[in-house]
């Protein structure tokens, strides 16, 4: 039996028993007022592009791929940690059984998750892309491998350079447990094999941040003294690669995650080294698989294990000048007419992108 047909044939079932239990209302403990169609997504900010562009849309796609019944409810917290706390409770209070939940502050959802499931026995948390300690699953990718592949990805950028090169690094913000697993691959990968990592900080996810945190880089260490740029994301290096436009620093390795449009625009002019593409199209899908499962009652076919949780994390994939055509665009995230503007076109047709 396919997976379609068993998710069917578990609707099918809950409605009958629905039915004959005259619907969902009732008396007693508060986890049998949970509706049995509703399935929460909370997403934590609007200032990385993918997450308005790419997540909701591909999550929502597919579930009711899978679940022609259920329905979907979405909020962004926009960073806003008491936002995003007003969301969660807003939808449990809703009757909403199964919580997608990409959080602002990994350790204060852990407080909200374990009090909330201690009131509603039937709720069930998929902790989205960040791990949350209580969660009923985790689907991300490989956070450590994701530093990895940055910080390899710039030791290949700076050649021979490597091993005297002094590297800046603006890493995400302390509260998200994936930017410290961003930070520890990246350590892994860096540390011995160039000359220092000679400044860093945290750009808190936010291109202004970057920028700022760029400018004091370049006060202390001087212009000349700095050789190439690891930023946690694409929306910071957007800000660092301004930040050293301002100052006249040119053509040294900068390099993020996520392949936004605009990064990949970088990349195509050449003012971006290298992204990392974390493939919406495995991780969302595969968030709302386990969305619907749980709601269904079925079982988890997770892979791995992270903290006790049963956990799905996915492979990144460097993403350069070489393979924009293979990857971003072969995989339908992007056409050539979003990415070749007018004044790229040139080094579009340079790069087989079309």
């Amino acid at each position: 039996m396919t997976r379609h047909a068993v998710v069917a044939a578990a609707a099918a079932s809950m409605a009958l028993s629905l039915t004959a239990c005259g619907g969902e209302t009732g008396s007693g403990d508060s986890a049998d007022k949970g509706s049995s169609t509703k399935i929460g997504l909370l997403l934590p900010e609007n200032k990385t592009s993918r997450y308005e562009a790419l997540d909701r849309p591909k999550f929502e796609e597919a579930v009711r791929g899978t679940c022609l019944d259920c329905e979907i409810v979405y909020n962004n917290a926009v960073s806003d940690i008491v936002k995003q706390k007003q969301q969660f409770d807003q939808l449990i209070a809703g009757g909403v059984r199964v919580i997608a939940l990409d959080p602002v502050d990994a350790t204060k959802a852990a407080g909200w998750v374990k009090e909330a499931k201690a009131k509603n026995k039937g709720l069930k948390i998929v902790a989205y892309d960040r791990a949350i300690a209580g969660a009923d699953a985790y689907v991300s990718h490989d956070n450590t491998k994701v530093g990895e592949l940055q910080g390899e990805a710039l030791i290949d950028a700076l050649g021979d350079k490597a091993s005297d090169a002094s590297i800046v690094m603006i890493n995400g913000d302390e509260k998200d447990p994936n930017a410290g697993q961003f930070k520890e691959g990246a350590h892994n990968a860096l540390n011995g094999k160039v000359g220092k990592i000679a400044y860093e900080a945290s750009g808190e996810w936010d291109p202004k941040i970057a920028g700022e945190k760029m400018s004091a880089a370049i006060s202390n260490l001087g212009k000349s003294k700095i050789d190439a740029v690891y930023s946690a994301n694409d929306g910071m290096a957007g800000g660092i690669i301004a930040t050293l436009d301002d100052a006249g620093i040119k053509r040294i390795p900068v390099g993020g995650q996520d392949a936004e449009k605009a990064a990949i625009q970088r990349i195509i002019a050449g003012t971006q080294t290298f992204t990392v593409y974390k493939s919406p199209l495995e991780l969302a899908p595969k968030a709302a698989e386990v969305a619907v499962d749980l709601l269904m009652d079925l079982p988890l076919r997770a892979k791995s294990e992270v903290n006790g949780i049963p956990s799905h994390l996915l492979d990144p994939v460097i993403v350069d000048r070489t393979n924009i055509q293979s990857t971003v665009i072969s995989e339908g995230i992007y056409t050539a007419d979003d990415l070749c503007t007018d004044e790229l076109a040139e080094k579009c047709a340079e790069l087989g992108i079309k």
